[in-house]
């Protein structure tokens, strides 16, 4: 993983501030992402919009969790490899520790498992509703933006400590 400097931000923060924009309208991913990306002072005009297609379970296909995914892109952002001379094995190992995480905690990473009906009927957009199951997306987006703060955390200080006990 590339060293990366985070800013004062917490995680407590980011995921107050993905609840806050998947309040104002953002969906699950575009909230993420762009939590993250102001917590580290990063403006761009793609965020949030890189991150649309994975909302709704990635375009309402009951696949991989939107609220997961904004973070992974989040993850990416902050620790990708910028070409190729850099490996890819440190962001593979933060993206797989976060997916850990977010299936701790919630049992699996797949919208379909986590909200239980296919989002891409009506009969599937009907249940969502009359079961306001927007109430659990918006837990999903809270506390993946706080899952992927603490996991970017956790790998920056253990690439700061191996840096620090190889010198």
């Amino acid at each position: 993983m590339q060293q990366t400097i985070f800013t004062g931000a917490t995680a407590d923060q980011v995921a107050s501030r993905s609840e806050e924009l998947f309040r104002q309208g953002l969906f699950c991913a575009e909230s993420v992402l762009q939590a993250v990306a102001e917590s580290q002072n990063i403006k761009n005009d793609l965020i949030p919009r890189i991150a649309t297609g994975f909302c709704s379970g990635i375009a309402r296909t009951s696949s991989l969790c939107g609220a997961a995914g904004g973070a992974i892109l989040a993850i990416n952002m902050l620790c990708g490899r910028n070409d190729t001379s850099n490996t890819v094995e440190g962001n593979y190992q933060v993206i797989r520790d976060f997916l850990s995480r977010f299936e701790a905690e919630f049992g699996s990473t797949n919208c379909y498992q986590l909200v239980g009906c296919h989002l891409d009927t009506p009969e599937g957009q009907a249940f969502f509703k009359e079961n306001n199951l927007w109430d659990k997306c918006l837990v999903f987006t809270r506390e993946a933006g706080r899952l992927a703060m603490c996991t970017l955390q956790t790998a920056s200080e253990k690439a700061a400590s191996q840096v620090h006990s190889s010198e």
